[in-house]
């Protein structure tokens, strides 16, 4: 089966979905075969991608819940080798449908043991919040990739979060490992995400990426049109952020990037002033 990668943190708003689906989206560029399995009852992923959540007959709500085959639900995106398992409102009440299951934390990995083969790497988009859809994810995942807004308040929840992490790894997914932590959203005409950067940086080192995601008008807006950053603005910052973050993403997974992604990292750099830090 290809990695498995869980995107997860609890708190929202730190850009986790943006980060999924424009990783997702770069690894597909660059020539993997990639499944994103929309996990969020809000099925932004599924939208981000150009995919109508009211027009999909079946959804991950089915698969998990009403043992629907996973190949009849999985949809096509507009880019080469990408695919969703998209996520519908029904999905909403699932946390409360799988509590009489039996094996209920592993619905999800029943699901990508019959699928994973196609696909070198598989990203599942976690829920905001720590109930039993992330825990399925977390159950079937190979490795967990944690986004972190450079913010405060998004510190606080990260304990919680490692916590479960640890939990997950002691009881039910003893390969679980952290692929890393991403930090998002970073703006860098505040000395504030600087101090939450070093904060991070001081207590988890090794483990969070060295690219840092810029705050940015055009990751922000792309969702509006149902693209991800790689279609709506490939030159923008944020494009050449997550081009970077994809190809360290690679780096600790033992591979190297094809044609789209060499260089990613040498070429982005730091904003050249205020004014290019606002509009892009």
């Amino acid at each position: 089966m290809g990695e498995v990668i869980a995107c997860a943190n609890q708190k929202g708003g730190v850009g986790k979905t943006t980060t999924v689906v424009s990783l997702a989206s770069y690894l597909a560029l660059d020539g993997r075969r990639v499944l994103l399995v929309d996990m969020d009852p809000q099925g932004n992923a599924t939208s981000g991608l150009g995919i109508d959540r009211d027009s999909t007959q079946l959804s991950v709500y089915d698969v998990l819940l009403s043992d629907a085959n996973p190949v009849d639900a999985i949809r096509f995106t507009a880019i080469e080798n990408l695919s969703v398992l998209p996520s519908d409102r029904s999905l909403a009440g699932a946390e409360v449908e799988l509590v009489p299951n039996s094996g209920r934390e592993r619905r999800l990995k029943r699901v990508l043991d019959g699928v994973g083969e196609t696909y070198d790497f598989v990203l599942l988009d976690c829920p905001p919040s720590l109930g039993l859809l992330t825990v399925n994810a977390l159950t079937a995942a190979d490795s967990v990739l944690i986004p972190l807004q450079c913010e405060y308040y998004a510190l606080e929840g990260l304990g919680q979060l490692i916590a479960t992490i640890d939990l997950i790894r002691e009881h039910l997914n003893p390969r679980l490992s952290t692929k890393g932590v991403v930090l998002t959203m970073h703006d860098g005409r505040t000395s504030l995400s600087a101090d939450v950067t070093a904060e991070v940086r001081r207590h988890l080192g090794k483990q969070v990426f060295d690219t840092v995601v810029p705050r940015s008008v055009r990751l922000a807006e792309a969702p509006s049109y149902g693209k991800p950053i790689a279609q709506y603005s490939p030159s923008s910052r944020g494009a050449l952020a997550y081009q970077a973050v994809t190809a360290e993403l690679l780096s600790r997974s033992g591979l190297q990037p094809g044609d789209v992604l060499s260089g990613a990292r040498e070429r982005y750099q730091a904003p050249r002033s205020d004014h290019e830090r606002k509009v892009d």
